[in-house]
């Protein structure tokens, strides 16, 4: 996911009425060439029991969306009964984020959503639930997004008023995400100390990233996973 500067959300431009607060919907980016992995169909390799695109389709779910959007291609699986899910592709494939997040928000009719990547194999309910709560807290904010380790905002981790994030892609004519994102000024939400498992905005864009998270995969209950940990500290140095 890309990553960059943020700023906490004081100052942001206040919305007059505040969406319902439980209507939730997703937005999930799964094209992509994924050209680091020699163009394999990265969403869907897997991680433990599931693969990448179905882990977050079902945490997405859990954390109350009533609604997925998710722009890339079809593959078999995504569609479950009883689930509201759609699969929709920009014109033409593979033009990046932003127009992928363009044709996400002309599906979404929820008033909240979460925006996500298809390649985060341990991002959790717990976590979308905290940003959602984030996004809300006090009142009205334009967004949270999680922020890793070091600080940075993780863009494809985030929650947003669907208005909010309609009028600011509107008016946005660049192809970067951060450059759509980081002038609403979301609240950057950290994991808190003790967090347990591996980190939620682990994603898997290299072999080595692949390795990585199914070594923490295999860690099991009570293990610490220090190793895994410690070689991934390693590599964020």
């Amino acid at each position: 996911m890309p990553g960059g500067g943020g700023h906490p959300g004081t100052g942001a431009p206040a919305v007059s009425q505040p969406p319902g607060r439980d209507d939730l919907g997703a937005i999930v980016l799964a094209g992509g060439r994924a050209s680091r992995l020699g163009g394999t169909d990265k969403p869907a390799l897997r991680v433990g029991e599931r693969s990448l695109i179905a882990s977050v389709l079902a945490e997405a779910e859990g954390a109350g969306a009533r609604q997925v959007v998710v722009v890339g291609p079809d593959r078999p699986g995504l569609a479950l009964a009883g689930r509201e899910r759609r699969v929709v592709r920009e014109d033409p494939p593979g033009r990046g984020p932003v127009p992928a997040l363009h044709r996400g928000l002309a599906e979404i009719t929820t008033a909240w959503v979460l925006l996500l990547a298809a390649d985060l194999p341990f991002l959790r309910t717990r976590h979308l639930r905290s940003l959602l709560a984030a996004a809300q807290r006090e009142g009205q904010s334009t967004g949270s997004v999680l922020a890793d380790d070091t600080g940075r905002p993780q863009w494809l981790a985030s929650c947003w008023p669907a208005d909010a994030l309609r009028r600011a892609a509107a008016g946005y004519s660049g192809n970067s995400l951060h450059g759509l994102l980081r002038p609403l000024r979301p609240v950057l939400l950290a994991l808190p100390p003790g967090d347990p498992g591996p980190p939620p905005w682990l994603d898997c864009d290299t072999p080595e990233d692949v390795r990585l998270a199914r070594a923490w995969s295999s860690v099991r209950p009570g293990d610490g996973g220090e190793g895994v940990a410690d070689e991934l500290a390693g590599r964020m140095d």
